[in-house]
């Protein structure tokens, strides 16, 4: 065998006292090795890089009611935190389903509650959109209880190589499964300013939608590369130089994170998909069976809100959330990722 690849690899050195960039963090991107850095990220009030701390679990377990025996969905597995207090309830009886659009993430995923004692014969992962719920459905059967949690995982927003934070250089992709559809990057190559204003309001109430588009069209037109994050970060910036300077980089923050997010609904046509999951879903549910969503943004929670109320209308479900069921200030304040989170259940009539 070549010497090479046998040689020892010295971890990425840093400056200072604690690491800065993603790949500096080798202690958190190996939770397994060294669970005191993660103890001691979390304690902060933190999510340490290539994790993701799940939200509203005990809102959803106490909603869920899962009994051992009961055969169960959880549409957006990502980092398997809520599938795994899921299949703690079901006791070893039952079944437990889980799907994800990120074939590298739900691979990881696998491995890790695999070596947790869940295995195959009480998890099925499959890489599915969870608009394909009819597909699974139509090989397990009804569901006795699902959960769908819209975030993005921290996993994703973390690594600079997906794209989805403005905070870090990276390329501007922003797509969940990166081997289907066109990045942000190849999306702002050819839409018009009035379709990305419009984008912008839709999917993300974004007060200066109109700078923005005008600003991200003109740097085109001059033949400016919006190929990065930090490219695009940078012509938000230049968009909102009117803004009074007290309030100039609150805006540019929050800009930033409003455009990220309009970017990647539209590119993963996240609202199309949340419309044709919410379709099927009543036909995947049991006689009784139960769903908890989360939400994130508004435009998520004005469909999921309308649709349970439209189907309670019709008889579909016996019972609808009349309000949203917040994470308490304790889990804000341990995540502060967790403080836009809503969730909306239903049952089956």
């Amino acid at each position: 065998m070549d010497n090479q690849e046998n040689r020892h690899q010295r971890r990425i050195r840093y400056k200072g006292t604690h690491p800065r960039s993603y790949k500096e963090k080798y202690k958190e991107l190996q939770p397994e090795k060294y669970p005191e850095t993660v103890d001691h990220v979390i304690q902060k009030g933190s999510t340490p890089v290539g994790m993701h701390i799940s939200i509203c679990v005990n809102e959803i377990l106490e909603f869920l009611q899962i009994r051992p025996g009961q055969t169960g969905l959880d549409v957006t597995l990502g980092y398997g935190g809520h599938t795994q207090e899921m299949l703690k309830c079901l006791q070893g009886e039952g079944h437990m389903y889980a799907l994800d659009v990120d074939a590298v993430e739900s691979a990881r995923t696998r491995r890790r509650l695999a070596d947790l004692g869940y295995g195959e014969e009480i998890l099925t992962i499959r890489h599915l959109n969870f608009a394909d719920i009819d597909q699974v459905a139509s090989e397990a059967g009804s569901f006795d209880f699902v959960l769908a949690d819209l975030g993005v995982s921290s996993m994703q927003i973390d690594n600079p190589d997906r794209g989805f934070s403005y905070k870090q250089e990276g390329p501007l992709d922003l797509r969940l499964d990166s081997q289907r559809g066109i990045s942000a990057a190849e999306r702002l190559k050819k839409i018009s300013r009035e379709e990305l204003r419009g984008m912008l309001i839709e999917n993300a109430d974004e007060p200066y939608a109109e700078e923005i588009s005008r600003a991200v069209i003109s740097a085109r037109k001059k033949g400016a590369d919006i190929s990065t994050t930090t490219q695009l970060r940078q012509i938000i910036e230049n968009a909102l130089g009117t803004v009074k300077a007290d309030d100039r980089k609150e805006a540019i923050k929050k800009s930033c994170q409003r455009t990220f997010q309009a970017l990647r609904i539209d590119v993963n046509s996240e609202y199309e998909v949340l419309y044709e999951f919410l379709e099927k879903l009543p036909d995947a549910l049991a006689k009784g069976g139960r769903v908890a969503i989360l939400t994130f943004h508004s435009g998520e929670d004005r469909i999921v809100k309308k649709s349970f109320r439209q189907l309670q209308r019709e008889g579909v479900y016996s019972e609808v959330a009349d309000e949203v069921i917040r994470p308490s200030a304790e889990e804000c304040l341990r995540n502060p990722r967790a403080r836009s989170t809503k969730m909306r259940w239903a049952i089956r009539a």
